[in-house]
């Protein structure tokens, strides 16, 4: 995306449908007089007497243990250095997002206009009593260090200041990885630090906190080696000055075993590189340009461990890995203070899910076979679905064992159960499709491209590397439309019906025809087909001048999908095709089937349906768990109905008998783990998660995910077709750019699928 672009994009995504990224939602009911009496006046006075007895209360009848305040005054935004507080406001609105989407922390932000440390601490001192913890961002050193200090000892709250601790307890954990692989010890590591400011400090401190040697560190900033003999240095850096005889940082890579970059881009070079010890470990984590680039740093050495900021390379530090989970289990067990011992448990925490066994959730979203230990896989993955189970009840546990939990743990198993319904809250889903796509982009048609929304998403999926894009159309019109939205590059556009095309819609036609010419298809016929842009898109994915295609957005769902069906047909073996819509729910991704094309199936095809929909949810680094849906319960009605979804599930037993699947059942139950285990024990899901609904026809189906979606704002990927010989997947009438968007990354995928398995027969 250009510069411009980049721009114009980003200024529309924060202004619009309404400024800003975060708002206040009720947590309660407040539909009734009644329920507006006890939310307010009078029955508000009841939760105020009893906290004024007893002031911990206010985490019994208020938000304050889940509320974190991330305060700056934007005197060191990352990248822009001093903005002021009102610029920085986007950047702690995000910071809140992200708390929210990760650990399903409530953010509020708050910028304060004083660069004075006295007036920033009791401004923070005088408004803590609202919150349950402080985040301290985008602040300048030293006053960062003194600003933290101080919080840290008078206030009885968690208080973090991210820039610093963050960025050190993620380098940790991977430096503790890195030595484990290159067979080196901590103790004897010499240690290189470009840069001094809080990061660079922080991470520092910690490193000796776990073994490093201050005779075998060096940190350097822009003067050069800070060395004891030089004059006026702040506490920081005298604390970190070595009596080494150099000056310069190429002196001080000489023969090292460690590289921190927290400076500015492209200060290293292969040369000093090649200085380095054998099996160098380089974090190059400048943003977004790194002291030395990914590419150039493993071209140069081979023995390399690389690891930088950014997400398009391994190893990746982010500090999203680390902030919303210690808040989470900090705030999980009402600690005081973020402690010491509470950071070395995360970094602790992080090294070891590292050597875990990877979720094929995360092999799948990162394009991997299996992520596995090691150079390239030293810290786990943003998208790690364990992040939130494993690093909150490390910090608890951290918290509680250096007496500054007040409110311990009793059942971890519980607690654990606790975090991970709090991790169904956000889009994650739709991070990892898209993602995964733009691993191993395919040539995708988008077969109504002279309409807006349309060729908006097909700009999308150009822009941001999440497939090829081949545009159907009306040339003229598709060209003006891309000049009105600045859709710029080099894009394939086809007019099927124009005379440019001519000699590539004969030889479609031709091959058409030979296909179907017994089931009453003339060769006539064939070519008036072929000027349509659905059979001509079709017809470029059967002969493989496309991967998929996507179509529907302007008419009818019956009317596209026939010439699909009869260009493309169904996959070997299949009877039925089907499809299955994604919901983003807070409870986590739903797989619901059939939402589209089958009216009213038979148990057969029902089971059919089941397998799919298990098949689908597996290709997504998923379990499947499935419901098949009914009015009744486990053979509670003599229904023809209820019958047909009961012989569904027998068929399944029979033939699948290590699906996880069971029915029928009614919608409550099987979303209700507690009322399914105490009613049905004997169910194959009882005590499960369910994440996959067959609903028993399509009626049910539609209506149901649709209302998830205008109701809840359940964000849907789909409708996903299933059982089709080849990627091409079709929108419901009216699909807005992101469905379209999404709709492209799981064409892109279904294609990575295909190719996957076919050169596994090969």
């Amino acid at each position: 995306m250009s510069e411009k672009k980049l721009r114009s994009e980003a200024l529309i995504y924060h202004a619009k449908p309404e400024p800003g990224k975060i708002k206040i939602i009720p947590s309660k009911s407040y539909s009734t007089q009644r329920d507006l009496a006890l939310a307010y006046s009078p029955g508000v006075a009841e939760p105020c007497l009893e906290i004024a007895k007893n002031i911990d209360d206010v985490y019994k009848y208020t938000s304050k243990g889940n509320l974190v305040a991330i305060i700056s005054n934007g005197t060191a935004v990352l990248g822009l250095g001093d903005i002021g507080p009102e610029a920085s406001k986007p950047v702690m609105e995000g910071k809140s997002l992200l708390f929210k989407i990760f650990a399903d922390i409530d953010g509020i932000d708050i910028e304060l206009d004083t660069t004075d440390v006295d007036k920033f601490v009791e401004t923070v001192k005088i408004i803590a009593p609202t919150f349950g913890g402080i985040n301290l961002e985008d602040i300048k050193a030293p006053e960062a260090f003194e600003i933290e200090r101080r919080l840290k000892e008078e206030l009885d709250i968690p208080v973090m200041h991210d820039d610093q601790h963050g960025t050190a307890i993620i380098s940790s954990a991977a430096l503790l990885n890195a030595l484990v692989v290159t067979n080196k010890k901590i103790e004897d590591a010499r240690i290189v630090i470009s840069g001094a400011g809080a990061a660079a400090v922080s991470c520092t401190r910690l490193y000796k906190a776990f073994g490093a040697k201050a005779e075998n560190i060096v940190m350097c900033d822009s003067k050069g080696v800070i060395h004891k003999s030089r004059e006026n240095l702040s506490p920081e850096k005298l604390e970190f000055a070595t009596e080494r005889n150099i000056e310069t940082l190429a002196e001080a890579m000489k023969d090292a075993d460690v590289f921190i970059g927290l400076s500015i881009a492209d200060i290293v070079s292969p040369k000093m590189l090649k200085s380095m010890a054998k099996d160098p470990i380089v974090f190059a984590l400048a943003n977004p340009d790194p002291e030395i680039s990914y590419e150039l740093a493993i071209k140069t050495r081979k023995d390399i461990i690389m690891a930088t900021g950014r997400s398009d390379h391994p190893n990746q530090v982010n500090n999203v890995l680390g902030f919303p989970f210690i808040f989470r289990g900090a705030l999980d067990v009402r600690a005081t203070k973020i402690n010491e011992e509470m950071k070395m448990a995360a970094v602790v925490a992080l090294a070891e899910l590292t050597k875990q066994t990877v979720p094929e959730q995360v092999n799948i979203a990162y394009s991997e076979t299996r992520l596995t230990f090691g150079k390239d896989y030293i810290i786990p993955k943003p998208f790690d679905p364990r992040l939130i189970s494993e690093i909150p009840p490390a910090i608890a546990k951290a918290a509680m064992e250096s007496g500054v939990a007040k409110e311990p743990i009793k059942d971890w198993a519980k607690y654990r159960e606790k975090l991970l319904r709090r991790s169904g809250s956000d889009n994650k889903l739709v991070r990892l499709v898209h993602e995964r796509a733009k691993r191993n982009p395919k040539k995708i048609v988008f077969a109504e491209a002279d309409h807006l929304d349309v060729l908006k998403a097909a700009q999308i999926v150009h822009e941001e590397g999440i497939a090829i894009p081949i545009l159907l159309g009306n040339v003229e019109i598709i060209e003006e439309l891309m000049k009105e939205i600045g859709f710029k590059g080099d894009v394939v556009i086809i007019d099927p019906k124009s005379d440019e095309s001519l000699e590539t819609r004969d030889r479609y036609a031709k091959k058409y025809w030979e296909a179907t010419k017994r089931d009453g298809v003339t060769l006539y016929g064939a070519k008036t087909n072929l000027r349509e842009r659905n059979y001509y898109g079709a017809m470029m994915v059967n002969e493989k001048d496309a991967d998929g295609m996507i179509s529907g957005y302007s008419r009818a769902y019956p009317t596209v999908i026939k010439p699909i069906f009869e260009v493309i047909g169904r996959a070997k073996g299949v009877k039925r095709a089907a499809t299955v819509n994604i919901m983003n729910t807070e409870k986590g991704p739903l797989f619901l089937a059939d939402t589209s094309i089958n009216i009213d199936p038979t148990a057969e095809v029902l089971a059919e349906i089941a397998l799919m929909t298990s098949n689908l949810a597996k290709a997504f680094g998923f379990d499947p768990v499935i419901a098949m849906l009914s009015y009744a319960n486990f053979g509670s009605s003599s229904h023809p109905n209820a019958k047909k979804v009961a012989k569904a599930v027998e068929i399944l037993h029979t033939n699948h008998p290590d699906l996880v699947i069971d029915g029928e059942i009614q919608t409550d139950f099987a979303l209700n783990m507690e009322l399914h285990q105490s009613q049905f024990p004997f169910s194959k899901l009882a005590g499960k998660k369910v994440n996959g609904f067959v609903f028993p026809n399509l009626e049910s189906a539609n209506i149901t995910y649709k209302l998830l979606k205008e109701l809840n704002g359940a964000d849907s990927i789909g409708p996903i077709m299933l059982g089709l010989k080849k990627p091409v997947h079709v929108l419901q009438l009216g699909a807005d750019v992101d469905e379209m968007v999404n709709m492209a990354s799981v064409a892109v995928i279904d294609a990575q699928e295909r190719e996957k398995r076919k050169r596994k027969k090969i």
